[in-house]
């Protein structure tokens, strides 16, 4: 062996990152006891970011971060930011988007666990609150949809990934954790106004900012209806008080066969064609989409 490549052999170290998920036991609050899980990568910024990764049914906090296709863990390694992973009480794991206690800000439900977890992550980790951000996939979506409308104060952006419009799951029993096969299907249709009244009825009488809402949604999704795309971007332009037409269409944007959608700065649609459920995370764009790292 050449001297200099057996030197580097020897001295080069691998970087391994000390940094693993930690579960925060007491997080506070009164809420549904959802789990709380936090990964602080090894080099965090001062006053950093932070992201809340919201898994998808039939899957935990756990699991959510160790899935390669979730590249939330590389993105908070590379960029310096916190990132909380919630993790489901409910049998099946999937989250609650049924139940008028998660459905309304403060009552108690899985809404109100993950923001008592937001709350207590900014005071715990120095957090800049101007800067806090969520992310979702099917279950983890819809919830991030709800988390959108019931504490639109504690979040600067969203980007999910395909989920329902906040309110569409919601269970005429009042159930907890229930299936809404005429959501699912594309058939629970609303108009602008409706979608917007449900979506301000989940906060009554708030009138301060509201995050901007970046969604994902594939042409071929076979578990959430494409249809649910329309109806998201119903009501989340309906929500800033913007034209369903949009102000500008990429098409191959991000990458082939994908279109882009704004309508206006606030509200963002990427339509997958030929993409089923649910739509691959999109680290670099997302990250765009939040201003991150």
């Amino acid at each position: 062996m050449h001297l200099f490549n057996f030197f580097n052999t020897l001295v080069l170290p691998c970087v391994v990152s000390a940094a693993s998920l930690q579960q925060v036991s007491n997080y506070g609050g009164t809420a549904a006891k959802a789990q709380m899980w936090v990964y602080k990568p090894d080099n965090v910024k001062p006053t950093p970011a932070m992201v809340v990764v919201i898994h998808s049914c039939q899957s935990s906090a756990q699991s959510y971060f160790q899935n390669s296709l979730i590249p939330w863990k590389k993105g908070s390694d590379g960029g310096g930011y916190i990132t909380v992973w919630p993790s489901s009480p409910n049998s099946g794991t999937c989250w609650d988007v049924s139940s008028k206690k998660s459905l309304v800000r403060d009552g108690g439900g899985d809404s109100n666990a993950i923001a008592n977890m937001i709350t207590y992550a900014i005071k715990q980790y120095s957090i800049d609150p101007e800067r806090v951000y969520v992310t979702g996939g099917s279950s983890g979506a819809m919830m991030s949809n709800v988390l959108a409308a019931t504490y639109p104060d504690l979040i600067k952006a969203v980007s999910l990934y395909s989920g329902v419009a906040a309110g569409c799951f919601v269970s005429n029993s009042g159930g907890v954790d229930q299936w809404n096969n005429d959501c699912s299907g594309g058939r629970f249709r609303k108009t602008v106004a409706e979608w917007t009244k449900i979506a301000e009825d989940m906060y009554p009488g708030y009138n301060g900012t509201r995050p901007k809402m970046q969604i994902w949604h594939g042409s071929a999704d076979g578990t959430l209806a494409p249809q649910n795309y329309q109806e998201e971007i119903k009501q989340w332009t309906g929500v800033f008080g913007v034209s369903q037409t949009a102000t500008s269409t990429k098409a191959n944007t991000p990458q082939n066969q994908y279109t882009t959608s704004d309508y206006g700065p606030n509200v963002q649609g990427i339509y997958a064609t030929g993409v089923g459920h649910s739509v691959p995370s999109h680290l670099e764009v997302s990250e765009a989409w939040f201003g991150l790292p």
